[in-house]
């Protein structure tokens, strides 16, 4: 079954769970960003951690799947807290830009996000 041509969706993921070390945490998405080479926002505090990154699939069920697995699959080799998944938001390019009228959003394509801490 063809499923369409293949969109962007701007995808936000958002995982919590026991507390670590602050450094930790940062490092541990410093390295989760080289891995993951379409991250444009890393935002960490001690007890939880988001990043925001732009997929590509034909339909928003593929990328959602796709983002629930980010975390997991990146946990080892990035030395990523053992932490759940509690929230997901993922957008059509288009929609994702009506929210910041004038905005085009964050850049589509390859750079280097440096993990920030939550407010």
């Amino acid at each position: 079954m063809d499923s369409g041509p293949e969109r962007l969706w701007h995808v936000t993921v958002t995982v919590s769970g026991t507390p670590h070390e602050a450094d930790v945490v940062r490092d541990a998405m410093s390295r989760l960003g080289e891995q993951h080479a379409f991250l444009h926002s890393m935002r960490y505090a001690m007890d939880r951690a988001e990043i925001a990154y732009w997929e590509q699939a034909a339909e928003m069920l593929d990328a959602a799947a796709m983002a629930m697995r980010v975390w997991n699959e990146h946990r080892s080799s990035a030395g990523l807290p053992a932490w759940e998944v509690v929230g997901l938001e993922v957008l059509e390019r288009e929609t994702f830009q009506t929210r910041t009228p004038g905005s085009t959003g964050p850049p589509v394509g390859l750079h280097r996000p440096v993990p920030t801490p939550f407010p």
